[in-house]
C-alpha cells in the first residue's frame, strides 16, 4: 500500500502536480493517464521511491515492484534467468547449492558439507523449491523469454528482451504470497500479442494495488477498475473510481462542465467589470465600483483552468538529401553473441525511396540489424556499403541516440547538418520544447519526451535512410498519429521495425525482411498478421 499526503511534483520549475494526497491499496488497479509530458513518469517514478518529491510525504507498505521505462538490469554478465530468480533470492542458493553438491560428489564423508547442503535445501525449499523456479519459467515462456534466452548473459540480450526479464522479475516476486504494489510504465511494450494476452489475465488476478501508465487501451479497458487523469494544463490529478468505459464518459462530461463554467465565470467578470466601469465617474459609487473589481479579480484568479486541446508535435520527416539509386547495400552480415547466433548471412540493398518493415519473432535480431546498418554495431562477418549520398537517420527504440548528459538543445546541434540555434528552437518549439525545456538535460526527459527529442533530431537531419525501431512507442494516441502521417509523407528510404500495425499501414511497404533467415522479398498483405506476433 501507498499513502501520499500534499504530495507536490516539479520538473525544474514546472509544476508537475499541485499539492495532492491519495492512497493506492490491494485490490486498486489504476490506470495513470495524461499526454506526453504531464508527468506520468515522474510520479511512478516518485512512487518507486527513484526520486524526491518537492514537496509532501510518501510512505509504503509491503513490497514494490517497479518498471520503468528504461530496463535496468544490474550485473550484464549474470544469467537472464538467474536475474529472474533473484526476486526470491532463488539464484544464490541454487548455485551455492550446485557447488556444495559437486563437492559432496568428490568428499562423500564432509560432515560438514552435509550440514550445509541440508540448511540449503531447507532454505530453498521455503522460497518455493523447485516448484517456484518452474514458476520463474512458466512466467518467462508466457512473456516471449525461451530457455534459450534465459541461458545468456543480460548483456547479451536486445534491450526489449532485457526489459522482458524485468517484468518478469517483478510478476515472479509478485507471485511470492505478500501482496505487492505494482508500478508498471508502458508494460505492453515489446509484448506480442500472446504475451499481452497473458499479461491482461495476470493483472486482472493481481491482489496488491496496480498504476499502471499504457498507451494500450485495450490493456486499460480490461484490467483498470480506477483511472487518474494527470492534466498538465491544471496540474492537477483527477481520480475517478471507476473502469475504463465508464471513465471516457465521465471525462468528456466533466470537460462540458468546466467550459460550461468558464463561459459563465467570463461573462460575470465582463459584466462586474462593465457595471464598475460605469459606477467609477461618480464620486458617491467609486467605493461599490471597486468592490466589483475585486470581485471580478477575484473570480478570474479562482478560475479553473479549461483543458485546451493538447498539443502534438507537429511532425514532417526531412525532405531527403540527393542520393544514388541505391543508398544502402549489405553483404553477409551475420551476428552472434557468445555462442548464440542472432543471424547470418543477411543480404539486402535499401534503394532510393524504397519502404522496407522487418519481421521476425521477438529475439530474431531486429533491433541488431538497424544497429549494425546504423554503425552503432559492428557484425561479426560481412560489411553495410554506403552508396552516393547516404546520410543515415537512426531512431532507437531505447533512445540509445540521445547523450542523456548533453540537453535537449545540444543534442539537437549533434544531429544537424547547419546547427544555427533559431532554427534548431524553432523545430525544437514545433515538438513542444519550448522556453528553458531546451535546457534540461535529455537524462531527466519522460519517455514520451525522449521519444520526440529523437524524432526532432531526425527532422533536423536531412536523411535520405530512417532506421526506424519502434518509433510509435511510448507515444499518446495524438503523437502516435503525427508519427504515421509523417511515415506516409516521407519520400526517402525507410527501414522500420515495429509491433505497430498501424505503423505498417502507413508504411505501406514495398519489401519485407524476415529474421533470423534474412530473406528479403516482396511486401504482401498476407504477411500483415506476422506484425503483432514479432
Amino acid at each position: 500500500m501507498i499513502t501520499a499526503t500534499d504530495l507536490e511534483l516539479r520538473a525544474g520549475a514546472r509544476i508537475l502536480l499541485q499539492p495532492t494526497s491519495f492512497r493506492v491499496q490491494p485490490g486498486d488497479r489504476i490506470g495513470l493517464v495524461g499526454r506526453n509530458g504531464a508527468g506520468k513518469t515522474t510520479t511512478l517514478k516518485v512512487l518507486a521511491g527513484e526520486t524526491l518529491p518537492h514537496g509532501g510525504t510518501l510512505t509504503a507498505a509491503g513490497p514494490i515492484g517497479y518498471l520503468p521505462q528504461d530496463p535496468r538490469t544490474g550485473d550484464l554478465e549474470q544469467r537472464a534467468g538467474d536475474r529472474v530468480l533473484s526476486a526470491r533470492g532463488l539464484d544464490a542458493i541454487l548455485h551455492e547449492l550446485t557447488a556444495v553438491g559437486n563437492r559432496l560428489a568428490e568428499e562423500h564423508t564432509d560432515d560438514g558439507l552435509v550440514r550445509r547442503y541440508g540448511q540449503l535445501e531447507e532454505r530453498f525449499s521455503s522460497l518455493g523449491g523447485y516448484a517456484a523456479e518452474a514458476e520463474a519459467a512458466r512466467i518467462c515462456s508466457h512473456l516471449g523469454l525461451p530457455d534459450r534466452v534465459l541461458d545468456q548473459a543480460v548483456g547479451t540480450l536486445s534491450g526489449g528482451q532485457r526489459r522482458r526479464i524485468e517484468l518478469a522479475r517483478i510478476l515472479f516476486a509478485d507471485s511470492a504470497g505478500e501482496p505487492t504494489t505494482l508500478l508498471l510504465d508502458e508494460p505492453t511494450n515489446h509484448l506480442d500479442a500472446d504475451s499481452i494476452g497473458w499479461l491482461r489475465d495476470f493483472l486482472k488476478g493481481h491482489r496488491g494495488g496496480l498504476i499502471v501508465i499504457s498507451h494500450d487501451v485495450d490493456l486499460l479497458a480490461a484490467v483498470v477498475n480506477k483511472v487518474w487523469y494527470l492534466d498538465a494544463n491544471r496540474s492537477a490529478l483527477d481520480a475517478y473510481n471507476v473502469g475504463w468505459a465508464t471513465y471516457l464518459k465521465q471525462r468528456e462530461a466533466d470537460e462540458r462542465r468546466r467550459t460550461r463554467e468558464r463561459a459563465n465565470a467570463e461573462r460575470k467578470i465582463d459584466s462586474l467589470k462593465g457595471q464598475a466601469d460605469k459606477m467609477r465617474a461618480k464620486a458617491t459609487k467609486a467605493k461599490a465600483a471597486q468592490q466589483m473589481l475585486r470581485r471580478a479579480e477575484a473570480l478570474n484568479a479562482g478560475l479553473a483552468e479549461v483543458r485546451a486541446h493538447d498539443k502534438v508535435a507537429k511532425l514532417r520527416f526531412p525532405d531527403p538529401a540527393p542520393c544514388g539509386r541505391t543508398p544502402l547495400t549489405a553483404e553477409g552480415l551475420s551476428k552472434s553473441y557468445g555462442s548464440l547466433e542472432v543471424f547470418s548471412g543477411v543480404d539486402l540493398a535499401i534503394d532510393r525511396g524504397t519502404r522496407v518493415v522487418v519481421l521476425g519473432l521477438n529475439g530474431a535480431g531486429k533491433t541488431t540489424l538497424l544497429r549494425l546498418l546504423a554503425g552503432t554495431e559492428r557484425s561479426d562477418t560481412g560489411s553495410v556499403v554506403p552508396g552516393h549520398g547516404l546520410r543515415l537517420g537512426y531512431y532507437a527504440q531505447e533512445h540509445e541516440t540521445l547523450d542523456t548528459e548533453r540537453t535537449v538543445l545540444e543534442n539537437m546541434r549533434s544531429a544537424a547538418p547547419d546547427p544555427a540555434d533559431l532554427q534548431l528552437r524553432s523545430v525544437l518549439g514545433a515538438f513542444l520544447f519550448s522556453g528553458d525545456d531546451v535546457q534540461k538535460p535529455a537524462g531527466v526527459l519522460s519517455g514520451g519526451e525522449k521519444t520526440r527529442l529523437a524524432l526532432a533530431m531526425l527532422v533536423t537531419s536531412a536523411a535520405n535512410v530512417l532506421l526506424l525501431d519502434e518509433p510509435t512507442n511510448n507515444l499518446d494516441p495524438a503523437s502516435r498519429e503525427q508519427v504515421l502521417d509523417a511515415l506516409r509523407h516521407y519520400s526517402g528510404a525507410i527501414v522500420l521495425v515495429t509491433h505497430d500495425e498501424g505503423a505498417v499501414e502507413a508504411l505501406d511497404p514495398d519489401k519485407v525482411i524476415l529474421l533470423p533467415d534474412g530473406v528479403e522479398d516482396t511486401w504482401s498483405a498476407d504477411l500483415a498478421d506476422l506484425v503483432v506476433l514479432a
